[in-house]
């Protein structure tokens, strides 16, 4: 896989009690021009980001002692790593363990067993995503939908002039959703744009996303304003027009 040199020597972390995991995540990204540094558990890579704060951290969720989102907890909670993106490897499958992860302060979840060009790939999508967020010279450029006013320049997004506190890949899902004008866009569609990966045919990746992303911006996640679904298809940003009708009291609905 190509070196991306606009990444630089990003340092990466990577926390996991399995040696034959730790070592084949290593290779793999230290081909792909990044440096790593490995631990066996939580206490250890807690201990090292006080000397050094990495670019990204890799974490395993089941790890004896103190496990991963414990760890993912402190790191968010840390003002000195809290903006460090965390990707959680993790051998559950289901979807409310998924969202946990997201709500600890995940910025994505990879399923073991796993491709280690997903993996790679995923962890050049949350180190651009990282570096467009504390790039210099970006202006501000304003999206808004309704009650949400997206600022890109900073990667902020608020709701009635609040802020909301949204994952690197929940603002990004959201923005090219946007982009898009209400057209439907695939899974696949949203896993290359957002992932830059190629679908591997696992669309809980994407649900799971779009059921916290809903849970952030809706007022009724299940019944959803703003991400509409397109049943077998995949999602859609609600259009302009659509807004001003569920608005208007004299627009009679079917």
């Amino acid at each position: 896989m190509p070196i991306d040199k606009k990444l630089g020597n990003s340092l990466i972390y990577i926390v996991d009690d399995d040696k034959n995991i730790r070592d084949l995540v290593s290779i793999a990204l230290k081909e792909s021009g990044f440096e790593t540094q490995e631990f066996v558990n939580g206490a250890s890579v807690l201990e090292a980001v006080k000397q050094r704060v990495p670019s990204l951290v890799i974490l395993d969720w089941m790890m004896p002692d103190l496990d991963g989102l414990a760890v993912c907890g402190r790191l968010k909670l840390d003002a000195m790593t809290k903006k460090v993106p965390v990707l959680m490897l993790t051998a559950k499958v289901d979807e409310v363990d998924c969202i946990l992860g997201l709500e600890m302060g995940a910025d994505d979840y990879l399923k073991k067993p796993f491709s280690v060009k997903e993996l790679v790939s995923r962890s050049r999508a949350l180190l651009r995503g990282r570096n467009y967020s504390v790039g210099n010279g970006i202006k501000d450029e304003i999206l808004t939908i309704g009650d949400l006013v997206v600022n890109l320049g900073n990667r902020t997004i608020k709701k009635n002039g609040k802020f909301l506190n949204l994952t690197m890949k929940e603002f990004d899902m959201l923005v090219s959703l946007i982009n898009e004008k209400s057209r439907v866009l695939t899974r696949e569609q949203l896993m290359q744009k957002v992932w830059d990966v190629d679908y591997l045919g696992d669309a809980r990746t994407v649900d799971v996303h779009i059921r916290y992303l809903r849970q952030k911006i809706e007022d009724e996640p299940e019944r959803p304003k703003y991400v509409k679904t397109v049943r077998g298809i995949g999602y859609r940003i609600t259009s302009a027009e659509e807004l001003e009708a569920e608005n208007d009291p004299a627009v009679a609905t079917v």
